[in-house]
């Protein structure tokens, strides 16, 4: 399963902005965008990126670049989604930001079981999570409206969960999803919409890359 296993500080670095792929430090002084707020690299200071010169192409390109890393997809299976959300009745752009949100590691991260998608993903892979009463090892999976997210009885136990559940007690899922911190589960009621979607993300700039 391939994944980006270099400094991810980096990829915020370069978007220039927090993509919050690390957690709680995203919110430290530790943040690699408070310390040090310019593109990597040995010209990052002086690069194109800081200077703010840009054409269309290039803030297509960022945009495209800036969702793949937030999910933490590579680029063939981002094109897959894509491409899914082109056949799919709706506007092209918002039904791959609904498709996105719907995986399993990214429902894991926002029912709050997880400080980031990362970790999300994680935790799906190492079988911690079922799916309507069946362990489900695919960070991929597309929830779908009534789908269950609970902790595989094996792991409940767990400090790391025990924790959790301490943490989430009073945690507000996003609208489409609800959560019952007593019993550690969550439940899909939906697809998100545009308007669920809490990211300064603009779709369109990707859906014009891919439309080239």
């Amino acid at each position: 399963m391939a994944r980006t296993i270099g400094p991810v500080c980096k990829l915020c670095r370069r978007e220039g902005e927090k993509l919050f792929l690390k957690g709680a430090r995203c919110l430290s002084p530790k943040c690699a965008i408070e310390r040090r707020g310019y593109a990597p690299g040995q010209h990052g200071k002086t690069s194109q990126f800081k200077r703010g010169r840009s054409t269309d192409y290039l803030n297509q390109l960022r945009e495209k670049q800036k969702a793949r890393r937030i999910y933490g997809v590579l680029e063939a299976q981002f094109r897959r989604y894509y491409e899914i959300a082109q056949r799919s009745k709706g506007v092209t752009g918002a039904m791959l930001l609904s498709l996105l949100e719907s995986r399993l590691d990214n429902v894991v991260f926002r029912l709050g079981l997880a400080t980031s998608r990362a970790q999300g993903r994680q935790l799906v892979a190492h079988g911690h999570i079922d799916v309507n009463g069946r362990r489900t090892k695919s960070p991929s999976y597309v929830c779908k409206a009534g789908d269950v997210i609970t902790i595989h009885p094996t792991s409940q136990t767990s400090p790391y969960f025990k924790n959790v559940q301490k943490e989430v007690a009073e945690y507000v899922p996003p609208k489409w999803l609800s959560l019952d911190p007593s019993q550690m589960s969550g439940k899909v009621h939906s697809r998100p919409n545009r308007e669920e979607i809490d990211l300064s993300l603009n779709e369109q700039l990707i859906v014009e890359y891919y439309s080239r």
